[in-house]
């Protein structure tokens, strides 16, 4: 880089002059009117409350009280990070079969601004389940299936996937490469995300003699193993080397990644250029404008992570973002991957008086289906900017059984079905089992935030992905009616060329008291497919995860000792044997009416998923 283009860099991003970049800027989420229209309908055990949408909204929170007087109280389901939800209906299965109580449903323009609540309503849980129909128009019209899960997939830091070490007996960076490959193979997934390629086990970073030396040797190695996968890096530019760290002393995680702001913001800008332009050269610019992305740190609203002031963050922010787009301005880069959905409108604020790029808005939660930020972005005059949940998950929380069960499998469904057509990505974290923030896994199932666990076993919530997967692509009208329909079962369908059918449906409550499933929320549910061809023939499949089918934690339950960590030999032979998607019901041939109609009969007990398929015969 020659003098003249180092000085104009340093010009654009404030710093050669000493100037400091604008800090957050005051919340200027309006306070919004709340929903008209509450309704809240009993069923058993459950509790449906329905309200009208209200224009500005990000979500709404559902509030609860035990008298019509009462003081009211967010209904909290257990997720750990966002109570609040993106849009109705919203189930609540926290309370007692038989006892009346109240509701009402406040309006949220920003995760941190919520309005008054609605006029209360009132329902009773019932004790008597009643059955859910759901009604599928295969002639009908057909729109297109979205697929958030596809863009992008999250991963322990990426030097984990060269690594040559063992966890339970097993090569760590074998596995971890298997699961990015099946995630790209059987998923679809196009990038992936994962913190610390900045970090001192990639030694980017050094000062010698008080000078900064830039390697990208450990860089290389790490990004071209992830393209061989077919996969293209969403770089997280994080965590502060120990040479540029003012304070290396703030560290988190096991492995120590530092959170600190740099001692020098021009090294820092010359490393992030540096670095951004090396991955250019290196893969081209046409292939890092189309499918890469830079996004800027990690959950900097958390202190955790950000040792530094929220005015030094946003600094960090207008700093990073000009050295990348220093090496091209067509360069994607953005932020504020947040924690909890939390700092979004404060970077758009930001960004207004600041100028910086902001080519998509990053944030996560977990425990919620993802809010919707498309308002805010309209306030800010940025409609249509690319949404990504760089981190979404069932729980925040490391070392949580719900994450090895059927529960967060059905979780994965609800949440991707509500951010369709609305969210560019949602990204779930993490792939895999092989993780290492809070030390590497004690034991086969341990609570691990991955899709698959050590010994590349599926857990219920990659089948709920395969499932999503292999939908096709005409997404078909579904209508769901009865005790808990659309709130507490839900349904996805679609069409092929061919005439075949195929419903994805799943039963399940936000509510995590209730993870270890709950017989008072399992539902019968007819399904009747219309509009097929009068007479036709078809085979039906009905595939599925419960307590007791392509459940890895009830295989693994039923075979180990009490306090056993890993499988024996025998036992992966068992385990492997049992890593399938199964049949719930022997397949049969079924036939429509004469008109055009069929029936089949499913029981979704809470929780649960079901993947029925007509496939035509003749």
């Amino acid at each position: 880089m020659t003098t003249d283009a180092r000085t104009d860099w340093e010009e654009r991003i404030g710093i050669r002059s000493g100037e400091a970049t604008t800090g957050p800027s005051a919340n200027r989420a309006p306070r919004l009117a709340p929903p008209a229209g509450v309704t809240a309908t009993a069923g058993g055990a459950q509790v449906t409350l329905d309200w009208e949408p209200v224009a500005g909204a990000v979500g709404y929170q559902v509030h609860v009280s035990d008298s019509a007087d009462g003081e009211l109280a967010p209904v909290d389901h257990r997720g750990m990070d966002v109570k609040a939800v993106p849009h109705p209906p919203y189930v609540d299965t926290t309370g007692t079969p038989g006892q009346e109580r109240w509701y009402a449903v406040t309006t949220l323009s920003d995760v941190a601004v919520e309005g008054d609540p609605s006029e209360r309503v009132s329902a009773t849980p019932g004790r008597e389940a009643g059955r859910v129909e759901l009604a599928v128009d295969a002639a009908g019209p057909a729109g297109t299936l979205a697929r958030p899960w596809r863009p992008m997939i999250g991963s322990e830091h990426l030097s984990h996937a060269v690594s040559s070490d063992t966890t339970g007996g097993r090569v760590i960076g074998e596995e971890l490469t298997s699961a990015l490959k099946a995630a790209v193979a059987e998923l679809g997934v196009e990038t992936v995300r994962a913190h610390g390629i900045l970090c001192d086990d990639l030694h980017v970073y050094t000062e010698v003699d008080g000078e900064p030396v830039h390697d990208f040797t450990g860089v290389d190695r790490v990004y071209d193993h992830i393209r061989s996968l077919g996969l293209y890096p969403v770089v997280e530019i994080s965590f502060m080397p120990h040479d540029l760290a003012s304070d290396p002393s703030k560290t988190v995680f096991d492995y120590g990644a530092i959170v600190s702001p740099p001692k020098d913001w021009q090294r820092w800008g010359d490393l992030v250029r540096d670095l951004t332009a090396h991955i250019v050269e290196r893969y081209g610019i046409d292939e890092v404008v189309e499918h890469w992305s830079f996004e800027v740190w990690n959950e900097a609203n958390l202190e955790v992570f950000w040792s530094g002031t929220p005015d030094e963050w946003m600094k960090m922010y207008d700093v990073t973002a000009a050295a990348v787009r220093a090496v091209d301005d067509r360069l994607v880069v953005g932020g504020p991957s947040s924690a909890a959905a939390g700092w979004v409108e404060e970077l758009l604020a930001h960004v207004e008086q600041s100028g910086a790029p902001l080519d998509f808005v990053s944030t996560h939660t977990y425990g919620s289906p993802p809010l919707d930020f498309r308002p805010s972005l309209e306030r800010y005059g940025r409609a249509g900017t690319p949404i990504w949940w760089t981190e979404w998950g069932v729980t925040p929380v490391h070392f949580n059984e719900v994450s090895d069960a059927v529960f967060s499998g059905v979780f994965l469904l609800r949440g991707m079905a509500s951010a369709m057509d609305r969210i560019e990505a949602l990204s779930y974290w993490v792939v895999s089992d092989h993780f290492e923030e809070l030390g590497r896994p004690p034991a086969l199932l341990h609570g691990g935030f991955g899709l698959r666990t050590v010994g590349e076993l599926r857990k219920p919530r990659w089948w709920a992905l395969r499932l999503l997967e292999r939908l096709d692509d005409a997404r078909l009208p579904v209508t769901l009616t009865g005790d808990g329909g659309g709130s507490l079962v839900e349904a996805l369908a679609t069409r092929d060329d061919a005439g075949g059918v195929s419903v994805l449906a799943w039963n399940m409550t936000l509510d995590q008291s209730k993870a270890a499933g709950s017989a008072a929320l399992d539902r019968d549910v007819t399904v009747r497919v219309d509009g097929l061809t009068p007479g036709a023939s078809y085979q039906l499949t009905v595939q599925g995860v419960d307590a007791d089918h392509s459940n890895v934690a009830g295989t693994w339950g039923a075979i180990k000792a009490d306090d056993q960590a890993w499988p024996t030999d025998e036992q992966w032979e068992a385990l492997r044997a049992a890593d399938r998607l199964e049949e719930l019901a022997p397949g049969r041939a079924v036939h429509a009416d004469e008109h055009g109609s069929l029936s089949v009969e499913v029981t979704l007990r809470m929780p649960s998923m079901a993947f029925l398929r007509l496939e035509p015969v003749g």
